[in-house]
């Protein structure tokens, strides 16, 4: 490549982070694909997707506020309600990329097959229809909710029962579970939404918890509870010892439902969003139970050796980070640990970025669209990354940090705080910025 002409840059996906990351490239000129297995941008957010792969189902609602949802530069409507169903959003999506005017550089019913490093650095694509090109640079926006996890090592007698297992990315609709008697594994916010729609068609429904959860209602006050106290000025060590107080005074102890008592701080694990699921515990639609121990005939036992009798059991037991275009040699997420500077960059392939790749306590487009500006500067020169020491001390540093505050889970190897972690983002592209502007100056 001249040094002259703009890189050219492969994105791997057109959901909610892919759009983001293409309409920041279109708004610099630079010139991309990007790929879409689908027929629609919108990936997870679309019922029944195309692309086989969407986790959600018919009553999806969001779990964060419209306004703590919405891209910066292009609001939702005010007509649609505070916390959106699915085809608000899908629509939404749809309308974001018509408004900005990318929508012929999305290849969509193309997936990507193979990504592989080239000698001089640049990437070859090869994609679904069976052809390769080269490129400057690859955005991964492939999404982390797609390969689901099942619970690990599998329950006793699971082999052997009689009854039907799922896992929550197959949940679809109401109908799967009406007339049945089902058991939903989990305490986050699939297992919830998933627990009261059985709690409404099932025969009978048992929530099963492996540890406990601070179920946070949708409204606190008569506002939605994200609009709270949420602001990049105030540092988490403030905001959610507040919010903490707030929760206990307006829903109580989470043993009071017949949950178990969370073993950890507010905010030290992945909160629930629900604003149905207390309601429906407290009206005896739905049973609590402890862990699973075992699956025996059509029977679940479970930790306390009680025993139900069991149609369906539903594991909302989280999804596993993979990348299946790459081999594993090149990059992998081993116990979903993906070692990226900010989460999105490869401090081996500079060339190489990740959107997206976050577990927000908040939701995901802000920051996709934060860490886009931050691709695009870098791909016009006007972001310059520290040095690759640099880069890994700090990613050891952040995961000492996350070992230390967050339970031990698979599912808090790529938490943050939104708030803390959009303010660090603006402080990065600013360094960034500094960075290449000194680069760029000349000696002496």
């Amino acid at each position: 490549m001249d040094s002259g002409e703009a890189p050219t840059t492969c994105i791997i996906g057109a959901g909610s982070s892919g759009i983001a990351g293409a309409k920041a490239l279109h708004d610099r000129g630079l010139p991309f694909d990007c790929y879409e297995l689908s027929d629609r941008v919108g990936g997870n957010w679309v019922f029944r997707n195309r692309n086989g792969i969407s986790s959600s189902y018919r009553s999806l609602h969001i779990n964060t506020s419209r306004e703590r949802m919405e891209y910066a530069d292009y609001p939702m409507p005010k007509s649609y309600p505070d916390f959106p169903r699915h085809d608000h959003i899908a629509r939404y999506f749809d309308d974001y990329v018509d408004h900005f005017g990318f929508r012929d550089r999305i290849r969509f019913g193309v997936g990507v097959d193979h990504v592989e490093r080239r000698g001089d650095g640049r990437w070859e694509v090869r994609t679904t229809e069976g052809g390769t090109e080269a490129y400057d640079a690859v955005v991964v926006a492939n999404g982390h909710h797609w390969d689901p996890r099942w619970p690990e090592p599998p329950f006793p007698g699971g082999e052997g029962f009689a009854g039907e297992q799922m896992h929550s990315h197959d949940y679809k609709e109401e109908t799967q579970v009406a007339g049945k008697d089902v058991v939903v594994l989990g305490m986050g916010n699939s297992a919830m939404d998933i627990a009261v729609d059985a709690s409404y068609h099932a025969r009978s429904t048992y929530l099963a918890a492996r540890r406990g959860a601070y179920v946070i209602p949708k409204y606190l006050f008569g506002r939605p509870v994200d609009q709270i106290g949420g602001a990049e000025w105030l540092p988490h060590w403030i905001r959610f010892p507040i919010m903490g107080g707030l929760l206990r005074l307006n829903v109580g102890r989470m043993e009071s439902y017949g949950l178990p008592e969370p073993d950890h701080k507010f905010a030290h694990a992945h909160p629930t969003i629900s604003g149905r699921i207390l309601d429906r515990l407290a009206h005896g639609a739905i049973t609590p139970k402890p862990n699973i121990a075992a699956l025996a005939g059509d029977r679940v036992r479970f930790a306390d050796g009680s025993e139900v009798h069991a149609d369906l059991v539903v594991y909302c037991t989280g999804y596993r980070i993979t990348f299946p275009f790459f081999d594993e040699d090149l990059l992998s997420a081993g116990d979903n640990e993906l070692p990226l500077y900010r989460f999105m960059f490869h401090p081996e392939h500079p060339n190489l970025f990740f959107i997206g790749f976050v577990q927000p306590l908040g939701a995901i487009m802000p920051i996709a669209e934060r860490q886009a500006t931050l691709i695009g500067e870098s791909l016009r020169g006007r972001f310059e990354l520290p040095s690759r020491a640099v880069m890994e001390a700090d990613i050891a540093k952040v995961r000492r940090k996350m070992r230390r505050r967050y339970v031990a889970s698979k599912r808090h190897t790529i938490q943050v705080d939104y708030d803390d972690y959009m303010k660090a983002l603006g402080r990065e592209l600013e360094s960034g910025r500094d960075r290449a502007d000194a680069a760029a100056a000349p000696a002496g």
